[in-house]
């Protein structure tokens, strides 16, 4: 069975028909939803995926309590060492999901490093991600270190300089150059 990675930028509140109708899709063909708790993102599709009454989801939460559980769906908690606050608590738990899933669909403000950062984990392991930018209401494909550059062009200068700062950008970019070499035996 095929299994999705649902993610995106916490300032996204709400959810248009065109990202509606790439869930709804994913519903059409049965594919096991993965998601986070986080208000933002994750809430507005859940309560979409609720809405639906669709059950094919899990919701992964970091820490002591799953913040949301719109549906009441099936949950699953990832042990962190208590030495991550914050931010790490939750990258901890995102990695979990990039690992599991097929492919990732994030929701991306432009701004927000935790979305982008899903984004480098799902290509760190050669998933491909559907990116939607709520700037442009547009999509776009994500599978290769290109394709993030790429991307990553979109943000104006000082969005660009404080995802760096928290991601480290250019790591992450020589990491996954690095596995791309090793995938094609370059």
């Amino acid at each position: 069975m095929t299994t999705v990675f649902l993610s995106g930028s916490r300032k996204i509140s709400r959810i248009n028909d065109m990202i509606r109708d790439r869930i709804q899709n994913m519903v059409d063909q049965e594919f096991q939803i993965i998601l986070g708790d986080a208000n933002g993102a994750d809430k507005a599709m859940q309560g979409f995926l609720d809405e639906k009454l669709y059950r094919n989801v899990t919701v992964f939460c970091a820490g002591g309590t799953c913040r949301n559980n719109v549906g009441d769906w099936q949950v699953r908690r990832i042990e962190v060492s208590s030495k991550f606050k914050g931010r790490e608590l939750y990258t901890q738990k995102d990695k979990e999901m990039a690992a599991e899933a097929d492919y990732g669909f994030v929701l991306w403000d432009g701004k927000s490093a935790g979305s982008i950062n899903n984004v480098f984990e799902l290509l760190k392991r050669e998933k491909t991600v559907v990116v939607y930018l709520s700037k442009k209401k547009e999509f776009k494909k994500i599978s290769n270190p290109q394709d993030i550059k790429n991307l990553l062009q979109t943000c104006d200068s000082a969005d660009y300089l404080a995802i760096s700062r928290k991601t480290n950008i250019n790591r992450r970019m020589e990491d996954l150059q690095l596995s791309a070499q090793g995938a094609f035996n370059l």
